[in-house]
Formats: C-alpha cells, structure tokens, sequence
C-alpha cells in the first residue's frame, strides 16, 4: 500500500476522471489515484502497445473503465455529466511526434478536438453544478513541453513564452492550449468574484518522462529497453538533441498538488488564489537533467551493460534539438519541485525493466516507486494552501 500522508484525504471516496488512462501516464496516474482511495473513472480507446502498463496493472477490473473515443463529442459529454467527477485529469492524447507527421488529421482531431469535447463537458457540468448541486470540479488538462514555440534557446521555456510547434503533434498541443484558455476566459469562471463558477481548469506541461511501463514505439527508453533484452546494440537517431528527461511520477506529482490546490481554493472561495491556480504550470526536471540522448543512453548502460550506434535517417522528420523548462512557478505556488535527479531516474527506470523481466510484478515495481518517491523528500504541500482565506 502507497503511503498517503502528502495528500491527507484530498482524493479519498472522491470521484476523479481521468481519460487517457489506458496510455503510460495515464496508467501511472490511474495507480496513484486508487490508491489514494478515489473512485477512479477511465476513458480512453484499448491500449495500442503490446504489452501494455495498464494491462500488466490490471486497471481494467480495479476502476471504472469506460472505452470511449475522445473524438466523440456526445460520449465525452454524456460520461462527464453521469459521472459528475470532483477532479478530472485530461491526458487522452495522440503522444508521438513522430505518428503526427504520418497522421496530422487524426493527431489534430485527438489533440484539439478532443480538449474541445472534454472543456465542453466541464461547460454543462459547471452550469449544472452551479444550478443543482453547489459541487465543485478541479480540472488539470495536460499537454506537453513541446507545445512552445522553439527557438532553439539554451535557456528553458517559461509559461508566458510564445506556444508553437513545427510538427503536428506540437503544434496540436500549442492549440489545445489556446483552447484551454478560451474555454477559461469564456465560460469557466471560478476565479471570478461573483461569477459562480464552479470548474477550475488548469492545464500543465511536462518534459520528456521516462519510467517502467512504458512500452511505446519510436521513444528512445522502451526502444533502448528492447533493444538491450535482444542483446542488440541501441539504435539512437538523434544522439545530441538535449531533452528534460525526468521520471513518470515527478509530473504526476506536480498534476496532483495543482489539482488539490484548486479544491482548497474553491472550497474556501479565495478567488484571487484561483486567478493564479487557473493557469498553465511547467513542471520539468532540475537544469542539470536537461541532457543530450547520448547521455541519456550512455546513463542506461551503465545499469544494463551493452553498445549503443548513432542510426541517423535520411530525409528524417524535423525533431526539435534542444529543449527544456523553467518550473519555478509551480514552485512557488505549489511547493513542487523534482526530488530524483538525472542519474536516480535513469537507475530507477533501468531497475523497473530488469526487475520485470525477471518476473516481477508490474504492481509491486510500480507501487514501490511511488512509495521510494514519497520517502525521498519531505511531503508535498501547496504552498497556496496557507492562505487560503475567502476573499
């Protein structure tokens, strides 16, 4: 059983939405929850790997899993207002860089549309709320660090920075953002006074995350991971493009907080609290864990010994080079920041292959992960929760 004390009894006998619970996050995320003791309610199409973390977990008998295509607008709306959720995490998504390039339609559709359907969920579900029942909903909408426009630049990327995107994955969560925004802006207005609000929607972008269970195509770790279980050497197309590699959990953890903070606020209606939580958050690894894959690689080796070899593509889709995220928000206004550093995370992720290849349960490595997480530093707090007086 996962140690609970960070977030006291915030998500016990509460109902949590979490579409894209299927997919490597989502399954994480999914864990935590139920352990936590919410009721967990999934949405999301059957899991597209073979071997799946959601499988290996057992998730589909353990919470109420519901498959549904995000892209079906009357689905999407009619499970938010039977569920009527206390806290939803949107992570349904089209993930992969390299997919979008061969389906930009489906990957728009997913990315955009989808946020679109979900936000208007919450739309019918705040005007029910605030005409039945007086209930709140804390909403975190996640994207992605590559939704930024990018420069290229040494330094990170801030929440204010210009959103982008070369690729259509990008570029689909650059808009699923200005969505997010809009539908704040226009409709869901809990951070204003007299409004009546009862939805408060934030969205929250991560790094590159790594971590047992991942088992996608054409993402460097589950490759690498493979590659090494065959004894072949590690296929590395992109050896010195600089990513912030952090592990699973680390944003996860950061999703949570952001989302308790929101229900502090909302329960003690401090509406100027909520003007500052109703926004977009960075949550990204310390600086000295943006490196190049090549150290990414080399790092793995270290714990699963074996050769890796630059596999450059011609006529490769473009992939952007450097990248990485400035988090001090989230900091300040959630007490969060990355506990495991470049080495720890790598160490870690390594260990979870090795141990269940060897056989062990995926569970037991996923719930002794969260459990070393949680003994690694003191207990998460939102820092906003102090001064949470009602305006």
């Amino acid at each position: 059983m996962l140690h609970t004390a960070q977030f006291e009894d915030t998500f016990r006998g509460r109902t949590v939405l979490v579409t894209g619970h299927t997919g490597f996050k989502g399954a994480w995320l999914s864990e935590w929850l139920l352990d936590l003791g919410a009721k967990v309610v999934g949405a999301a199409l059957p899991p597209n790997t073979e071997p799946a973390l959601f499988n290996q977990l057992g998730l589909a008998a353990r919470l109420d899993h519901h498959v549904l295509d995000i892209r079906d607008r009357s689905s999407v709306m009619d499970l938010i207002l039977d569920t009527r959720p206390d806290f939803l995490f949107h992570l349904a998504a089209q993930p992969l860089v390299r997919l979008s390039y061969a389906e930009p339609v489906g990957t728009y559709e997913t990315n955009v549309m989808g946020t679109v359907h979900v936000l208007d969920g919450l739309r019918r579900l705040d005007q029910e709320y605030q005409r039945t029942s007086g209930r709140t909903c804390s909403a975190v909408m996640v994207t992605t660090d590559k939704c930024y426009a990018n420069r290229e630049w040494l330094h990170g990327y801030r929440e204010e920075d210009a959103l982008g995107g070369h690729d259509p994955y990008s570029s689909s969560k650059a808009a699923a953002e200005l969505v997010v925004a809009s539908y704040r802006h226009s409709f869901l207005h809990a951070n204003r006074p007299g409004a009546g609000g009862r939805i408060a929607v934030a969205s929250a972008r991560a790094g590159n995350v790594i971590g047992g269970g991942d088992w996608a195509l054409d993402r460097i770790v589950p490759d690498a991971m493979r590659d090494l279980e065959r004894g072949d050497a590690i296929r590395v197309r992109n050896p010195h493009s600089t990513r912030p590699w952090q592990h699973v959990i680390e944003p996860l953890g950061g999703y949570l907080l952001l989302a308790q903070s929101q229900a502090f606020a909302l329960e003690a209606k401090n509406h100027s609290t909520l003007d500052r939580l109703c926004s977009a958050f960075n949550f990204g690894p310390a600086l000295s864990s943006n490196r190049p894959v090549s150290a990414l690689v080399n790092e793995v080796l270290r714990h699963w010994p074996g050769e890796w070899a630059a596999v450059p593509e011609a006529d490769a889709p473009h992939e952007a080079g450097k990248l990485n995220l400035v988090w001090d928000k989230a900091f300040h206004l959630l007490g969060w920041s990355p506990r495991w550093d470049f080495e720890e995370t790598v160490a870690r992720t390594v260990r979870w292959y090795r141990a269940r290849s060897e056989g062990r349960g995926a569970r037991l490595l996923v719930i002794d992960d969260l459990n070393e997480y949680r003994n690694s530093a003191p207990g998460m707090k939102p820092a906003v929760s102090g001064v949470l007086a009602a305006d």
